[in-house]
């Protein structure tokens, strides 16, 4: 069987383009590849798909580098301290550039990605009649079937999804437990999988606890051994939420400037994720 590990740096290299549409944060507040995005930043991929349910600061530093034109999601902020500043300035401001969103609710949008990993074009759902979400997104349909009014959600089939894992074997089999949010349907959906490991252990602890496994490993295209991927996020059974770090963020990028600035520090000017945290003192934190 094919090994299927790569570094951080060729990962995002090799399996994310310009212009592609790519899901990060399938698991909502938990488990977010922010070292993902980072790199992301450091390499300038640009005009992306941001695909989400819930990704917390990720999409606003995103949109605050310059790296998207759309998002596709519920909601884009700082779940602990509010709408993200970089978010309301491309919308209100168009900068650093003007972004397109398509919005959803985040059991519409599950249902999106459940459809493109069923290969079926729409599923329906009553969820969202009476909502705004059917003014705010023109891809969203009201359908009669039957003499009953349904919303048809349109399937979405993802260029890469960016999933995180608690550990993997060297083929693509891994482990996620604990909140997995839309990960398994984000990663049946999309064309390619791209896993972030917080470590690569031998197949046979992975066959051990097969209602553990994600998705098979067949349907990975790259697994990435990364500690602590996810901070400032949580990863059950690992570290928890670093609250501190997102507030510091929400404060500082309250201005253009400020962002700037904060990216400097802890996204572009360091060379890698192994440098972010000796930054954040990551290892002080989790003592």
């Amino acid at each position: 069987m094919k090994e299927k590990v790569q570094t951080l740096n060729e990962a995002i290299n090799l399996h994310i383009s310009d212009g592609d549409s790519v899901v990060m944060g399938a698991c909502l507040e938990p488990m977010i590849p922010f070292a993902a995005a980072h790199e992301i930043i450091r390499q300038d991929k640009r005009e992306l798909t941001l695909i989400a349910p819930i990704s917390d600061i990720l999409f606003d530093m995103l949109i605050g580098a310059g790296k998207v034109n759309k998002i596709t999601g519920a909601w884009a902020g700082n779940v602990s301290a509010g709408l993200g500043h970089n978010y309301r300035r491309a919308i209100e401001e168009d900068t650093p550039v003007s972004i397109r969103i398509d919005d959803h609710s985040n059991f519409s949008l599950g249902l999106s990605l459940l459809a493109g990993s069923m290969g079926v074009p729409f599923l329906p759902t009553r969820s969202l009649l009476g909502t705004g979400l059917l003014e705010s997104n023109d891809a969203l349909k009201v359908e009669e079937y039957e003499g009953e009014k349904l919303v048809f959600v349109p399937s979405l089939t993802p260029d890469v999804a960016v999933l995180g894992v608690q550990r993997a074997d060297k083929h693509g089999n891994a482990h996620l437990w604990g909140n997995t949010g839309v990960a398994q349907e984000a990663a049946m959906a999309s064309k390619k999988v791209i896993l972030l490991a917080e470590e690569i252990v031998d197949s046979a602890e992975i066959e051990s606890d097969p209602n553990r496994v994600l998705i098979p490993g067949f349907k990975v295209t790259s697994v990435v051994e990364c500690k602590a991927f996810s901070h400032p996020s949580p990863m059950q059974g690992y570290y928890q939420r670093d609250h501190e770090f997102f507030h510091d963020y929400h404060k500082q990028t309250k201005t253009r400037e400020g962002f700037l600035q904060w990216l400097e520090h802890y996204v572009t000017g360091v060379n890698s994720h192994q440098e972010y945290l000796q930054k954040v003192g990551y290892e002080t934190l989790n003592s």
